[in-house]
């Protein structure tokens, strides 16, 4: 890879924008394309043909109203049964990507079939369309598979691969499971009725089956254009036990697969994904169970600890002391509260003192004490000037001890 995308420029960069190099974002764009389509099927024209020396072949598949780049490397170009050429109809299968240093996206095919007239894509086109806009396809409509499988019935050539692949998975799984299997042909007109029909039997008299294994190996496009029959996707669709198609290899779509409640890419998966809760659960079951033990041990262990520590603690062994502790606190507490109400008291102490020596000083007793005196008149006011009496005015005369009367003689 190269230094740009070592360069790590990603992240906020505080102004809350992200910010990528040109080559980190095709790469990005790359990863999820690649993630988003891993298999494609593309029915389209051939234009712009290439093939190199390598053995790699280059062109566009298009359609009237757009075109997409196609590659088909050596190892898959060596596998094609027939001659490419500009404006050749064809149905390529492959992954999306593309290339960063370009910025093309792109399909790597793996699988690429001649069409002919196109008369069957058409006819395939407008059945899907169809059968879509009915609801076959919706996820509403699809039926659960049990987590757990006793019973199931199989829907297959009693000669073909398909067949003996589901029942060394059922072997190898060690399912105790009873298998019941309804042999039709998987290809041809006299396919399109007997799949129905199986399908019908099933659920008219073996209803109490699990789920239905409905499929075959793998083969050419006309080898599996039984399981594009409306008949079997209606029977698919009408049945009340929930179906699992398994047709052809891991790159065949047929309208049964849109329409199965779940779809298998080959038989033997099929197998391993019905029966994989089984075994699961099983050994969820027994991992739960060493987990349990596993917890309650220790558990158990950890109180044991616990109630060592419990019997050798001194509240146990010498509860006596705990008691002797706390008397000692409370004496220590006792002495502490003593000396502070004690601290306390002389503080304030002290500061009645002090005020009181204050008040003493600025009172008028103190005054009088010094030899002062004051006057009062007949009305019992201070008199604080000769003008205010006059002679023959009866006074009374305050001292620091004691009190008398007297009459004004003169006034000055």
């Amino acid at each position: 890879m190269s230094e740009d995308l070592e360069f790590d420029c990603g992240g906020n960069r505080g102004d809350g924008r992200l910010i990528y190099t040109v080559t980190q974002i095709s790469y990005e764009i790359k990863l999820i394309l690649e993630d988003s389509y891993p298999t494609v099927w593309i029915l389209g024209e051939i234009s712009n043909f290439k093939l190199y020396n390598s053995g790699h072949i280059y062109f566009n598949i298009k359609d009237k109203n757009t075109q997409i780049r196609v590659v088909i490397f050596q190892s898959a170009s060596i596998n094609l049964t027939f001659s490419p050429k500009d404006g050749m109809k064809v149905l390529i299968c492959g992954r999306v990507s593309s290339y960063p240093k370009r910025g093309d996206y792109q399909v790597i095919v793996n699988r690429m079939e001649r069409c002919g007239s196109g008369e069957l894509y058409e006819a395939y086109g407008e059945l899907k369309e169809r059968l879509k806009a009915e609801g076959f396809f919706d996820e509403s409509a699809k039926k659960p598979i049990p987590d757990i499988v006793n019973k199931i019935g199989i829907v297959t050539s009693q000669d073909g691969a398909a067949l003996c692949d589901i029942l060394k998975v059922i072997d190898s799984l060690n399912a105790n499971i009873e298998t019941l299997i309804y042999p039709v042909r998987v290809q041809g007109k006299e396919a399109e009725k007997e799949i129905p029909q199986a399908i019908e039997y099933f659920n008219s008299n073996h209803k109490d089956l699990d789920v239905l294994l409905v499929g075959r190996g793998g083969g050419s496009v006309e080898d599996l254009w039984a399981f594009n029959m409306e008949s079997v996707a209606r029977a698919i669709f009408a049945s009340e036990i929930p179906v699992v198609s398994c047709i052809g290899h891991e790159v065949d779509f047929t309208i049964a697969d849109f329409v199965a409640d779940m779809r298998a890419p080959t038989p033997s998966a099929a197998a391993e994904m019905v029966l994989r809760s089984r075994n699961d659960i099983k050994k969820r079951i027994e991992f739960l169970r060493e987990s349990l033990n596993g917890a309650i041990n220790f558990i158990l262990y950890d109180r044991s600890v616990e109630l060592d520590k419990l019997i050798l603690s001194r509240a146990l062994t010498k509860p006596y002391l705990i008691y002797e502790d706390k008397i000692s606190y409370l004496d220590e507490l006792d002495n502490r509260l003593l000396k502070s109400i004690g601290s306390l008291f002389k503080s304030k102490s002290e500061n009645l003192g002090n005020v009181s020596h204050r008040l003493d000083i600025v009172s008028p007793l103190s005054v009088l004490r010094r030899g002062f005196s004051i006057c009062f008149d007949s009305n019992n006011e201070v008199i604080e000037d000769s003008k205010d009496v006059n002679v023959g005015d009866d006074i009374s005369i305050r001292f620091a001890s004691g009190s008398l009367n007297a009459k004004v003689k003169s006034c000055e």
